[in-house]
């Protein structure tokens, strides 16, 4: 390849990764506008680029001769994480921290329509398939995910980060993720930080439209099931019918304060407003249609005062999926796995995501300001069949569940980023909100008896009596606020020290409310009537008659009558909190231009609270003690690591430091949640407590050239008293828990290697292409330690021991041993034109520990091949560029069991299509 042709794609290699090219979301829509020729600096502009990391002050920096450097955006507390080295380099290199920059065009190489399939391609993360990102095989609350450096709530009550999955890569400029600690972050760092900036200023005016369809071998035009539910369901909003408010049955009984059994309480008024057919008619669908998203990206920007200049960039999307689930889901007496009930679970589920941003961005001279506001609204609406063999009584049951789950995100949050000459300073502000609406969730169940002697011991009847079938419905609400704010300063002291110092505050409120009712009749009510499908066991006929006696004994039948019980009247609203302060002072110190040490110390103190609220108007006889939660706890948080550039390409690093783990709301709060991804019921503990992590790492790296690597690492970590998740046995139902298991320690090695092969010399049609290798593992080993005099607190067992709960040896519940993924692929540097393989295996990790002597839950993810085929047109003079993608080839389903050596049984199987996407995105 000549100089020129070279040099030319480099120029257009740096600028894709300076400007934000997005992905095509397949799940989301919109993305980025490919760069333009206007966009794409000449050689002797090039060699004058900044950072574009904000905030950096570098002690002792200079510039490769000629060398392009032009950084992806990312936005972080506490300053640049440039902070390193005689040489300006990329981030990953040159910072003082372990980090892994995704930029545009690395998230846009895999394809991946959101950040959270993006993110298990970098090394040592996995996904637990519901979008929460694991970091070396730790759970998701040893994750901390962060936007624009400050925090985000959670719409999902059994997640304690946001399920990354709901960001779209359109609205997303780069994603850093951090496995050393470091004292401008939180304390609650257990595996790693996950910090998402958002898109800022355009070059120039732009407007992308884009669309996808899509389909998987086991939904697309294959037979499913929903229900009516209401005329917008296709949007992701619910109409009126699902309002509590606009049926005055329910609304008045809620507003009463009253229980469902005072004297008083409009039974039949109730009952009328929870037989909406629309609401449980399940239906067949012969042949469920294609997936397909939609969005736009648009941006503009102008020149401002004398050295400024303004930009806004706005996004919206909407996307609408269907999922078929045939789930093998059994449950065991014993340890020798005897089978206690063995189901076949058909679900269909129907997801719609709906989000967008508008964020503005000004610079003026170094100084830096954002406006983001993100919103995002996701919606699951689920129908269910169940069938199953009851093997204590030999009863077979049908059950029917239909339910809507809307999440809602809402984040408006402020940064400015001033540098004057050598100080810095970065102010962060802002509010989000989160909110959880889970309104009417059905459950019906139809019983056979096979019993000879009766004489309907074939039919499958629901009697409303738990005897034989019976009917519940529930009301789930929850919503977070969450205030924060936060002020870094940052100087350059001399050439080779930086000193910076920081505050940040978190206010979060929680309230969580969930009201479960059993429907149920009297031993009166006659059998034959259990036939009738769901609608009309709650129809206004049924009704009428139960609460008509005359008209019984005109019929001769009964007497019966209908009642309701509320399951929840002990736990129904819970009310949480968390307040913390904290402030950190840490120094990057180059004493010679070969060794850098980052040095820091965070000081962290919180009140968390969890306390039941009383939403009866006579309290009741005794308060609930062992269901609150009353923490205030404050550490300090040492950090240190050590970069040591032992030749120009050869460097390494050594880390330690202490951080914590708090429990999440959702652990905490003594109520039952349903997680239709797991099929499982979880319940909060509120006896948990903080844990602690002491954390090492050494770590070499090598760099063949500016984007070619390969490094190697060791980690370890010890926990005090790490949260599990156990399971257990509540009237013949398995219930996730948690609870502090004593001690645990992780050690671990990791390998990556990125190597990028230019194919000039192969004739004419490869002058411009390049082979890109890109290939990690991960090796990750745990231990839970327990012995006979420790404790493990639960509700109802508060000396509970910790060997009854968890053995000795285990490994830590979500951490697979073994973590690995690999990209081939072949791109060209002058325009878009690129094919990527994509391989990724996880090993079996426990999801739960197993109640009582059952063995532990495992899951095994397997391998998954991905192949992403992208090309760019010229279209009338607009560019256009299509997405190819072929996910899930190996067909790998998702394998979750209980095994004891010779006998397995399957908690949570079920087959996994390959799918296919076919997009598209056109900029103007």
């Amino acid at each position: 390849m000549s100089t020129g042709k070279r040099v030319s794609a480099l120029l257009l290699l740096s600028t894709a990764i300076v400007w934000p090219v997005a992905a095509f979301a397949q799940s989301t829509g919109a993305e980025g506008p490919p760069p333009t020729e206007s966009e794409v600096p000449d050689q002797e502009q090039s060699q004058d680029i900044d950072s574009t990391i904000p905030g950096s002050v570098v002690p002792g920096d200079e510039t490769f001769e000629g060398e392009t450097v032009a950084e992806p955006d990312v936005s972080l507390p506490g300053g640049s994480i440039v902070v390193t080295g005689r040489r300006r380099r990329d981030p990953v290199r040159s910072s003082s921290q372990v980090v892994t920059v995704l930029d545009t065009e690395s998230i846009a190489r895999t394809g991946e329509g959101d950040i959270a399939g993006a993110l298990t391609r970098v090394t040592g993360l996995s996904q637990a398939g519901n979008g929460l990102v694991y970091v070396r095989g730790l759970g998701d609350r040893y994750s901390l995910a962060l936007l624009n450096g400050l925090p985000l709530p959670s719409p999902q009550p059994l997640s304690r980060v946001v399920p990354l999955d709901i960001f779209p890569t359109s609205v997303v400029a780069s994603s850093l993720v951090q496995k050393t600690y470091s004292a401008n972050f939180p304390g609650e760092f257990g595996g790693g930080v996950i910090n998402l900036t958002t898109r800022a200023i355009p070059e120039e005016t732009f407007v992308t439209i884009s669309g996808s369809v899509s389909g998987d071998t086991q939904t697309t035009f294959s037979p499913g099931y929903t229900y009516y539910g209401g005329d917008y369901d296709w949007t992701g909003y619910a109409d009126a019918r699902r309002d509590v408010d606009a049926r005055p049955g329910l609304r008045e009984f809620f507003e009463s304060g009253a229980r469902v059994n005072d004297p008083g309480v409009d039974t039949r008024g109730i009952l009328d407003d929870l037989g909406d057919p629309n609401l449980v008619l399940v239906q067949r669908i012969d042949d469920l249609p294609v997936n397909f998203s939609t969005g736009f990206t648009a941006g503009t920007a102008g020149d401002v005062f004398s050295d400024g200049r303004f930009g806004v960039i706005a996004t919206g999307s909407i996307s609408n999926k269907w999922r078929n689930r045939s789930i093998i889901s059994q449950t065991a007496v014993n340890e020798a796995l005897d089978l206690d009930t063995d189901f076949r679970d058909f679900v269909t589920d129907n997801r719609v995501l709906v989000n967008g941003l508008l964020g503005f961005g000004l610079e003026v001279g170094e100084h830096q300001f954002r406006f983001t506001n993100v919103y995002i609204h996701d919606t699951l609406k689920r129908a269910a069949l169940s069938q199953g063999q009851d093997f204590q009584n030999d009863d077979t049951d049908l059950v029917q569940n239909t339910s809507w789950f809307e999440r809602q995100l809402f984040n408006t949050q402020g940064v400015g980023e001033l540098r004057f000459g050598d100080l810095e300073i970065d102010l962060r502000a802002g509010y989000a909100q989160t909110k959880r609406e889970a309104p009417f969730e059905y459950e019906f169940t139809y019983t056979r008896t096979n019993n000879a002697n009766d004489p309907l011991g074939d039919l499958f009847l629901n009697t409303l009596d738990p005897q034989r079938g019976g009917a519940t419905v529930a009301f789930s609400d929850l919503e977070e606020d969450l205030y924060y704010g936060g002020v870094d300063v940052s100087y350059l002291l001399t050439d080779w020290l930086t000193a910076t110092v920081g505050y940040a505050y978190t206010d979060t409120d929680r309230f969580s409310t969930r009201r479960e009712f059993d429907l149920r009749a009297s031993t009166g009510f006659p059998a034959v009537f259990g036939g009738l499908r769901p609608d009309a066991l709650l129809g206004d006929s049924l009704l009428q008659l139960g609460f008509d006696r005359d008209a019984q004994n005109a019929a001769g039948i009964g007497p019966f009558e209908f009642s309701i019980f509320e399951t929840t009247e002990n736990d129904p609203a819970f009310a949480a909190a968390l307040r913390i302060h904290a402030g950190y002072a840490k120094a990057t110190v180059v004493p010679v231009p070969e060794l850098t040490l980052d040095i820091g110390v965070r000081y962290e103190t919180a009140d968390q609270s969890v306390v039941p609220v009383e939403v009866f108007a006579v309290p009741r006889q005794s308060p609930n003690n062992d269901r609150q939660t009353m923490l205030d706890n404050d550490y300090f948080l040492p950090s240190a690591t050590l970069t040591y550039e032992i030749t120009p390409d050869f460097q390494a690093r050594l880390a330690a430091s202490k951080t914590i783990a708090r429990p999440q709301f959702r652990e905490l709060i003594f109520q039952t949640y349903f997680d239709p991804e797991t099929n499982r019921q979880f319940n909060g503990n509120p006896f948990l407590v903080d844990s602690e992590l002491i954390n090492a790492e050494a770590r070499l790296e090598y760099y063949l050239d500016r984007e070619s690597r390969v490094s190697i690492a060791g980690f370890y970590k010890e926990i005090d008293r790490p949260i599990e998740v156990f399971s257990s046995f509540s009237d013949n139902e398995q219930i996730s828990s948690f609870a502090n298991a004593p001690k645990a320690e992780l050690y671990g090695a990791e390998v990556e290697a990125q190597y990028f092969y230019d194919l000039a010399d192969f004739g004419d049609w490869f002058a411009s292409k390049r082979l890109v290798a890109i290939a990690n593992y991960t090796y990750t080993q745990s231990s839970v330690k327990v012995s006979d005099d420790d404790f493990a607190p639960i509700v109802g067992a508060p000396n509970q021991p910790a060997s009854d709960l968890f053995i000795d040896g285990v490994s830590l519940t979500g951490q697979s041993d073994h973590l690995a993924n690999l990209q081939l692929g072949i791109e060209d540097l002058d325009r878009l034109s690129q094919l990527t393989v994509l391989l990724n295996y996880a090993s079996e990790r426990v999801t739960a520990r197993g109640a009582g002597p059952l063995p532990d839950i495992l899951q095994d993810p397997g391998f998954t091949l991905d192949v992403v085929a992208r090309q760019g047109f010229d279209l009338f003079g607009k560019d256009l560029q299509v997405k190819l993608e072929a996910r899930n080839l190996t067909g790998r389903g998702n394998e979750e069991f209980q095994t004891n050596g010779t006998q397995r049984i399957d908690i949570n199987t079920f087959d996994i299509g390959r799918e296919f996407t076919v997009s598209a995105a056109l900029t103007f």
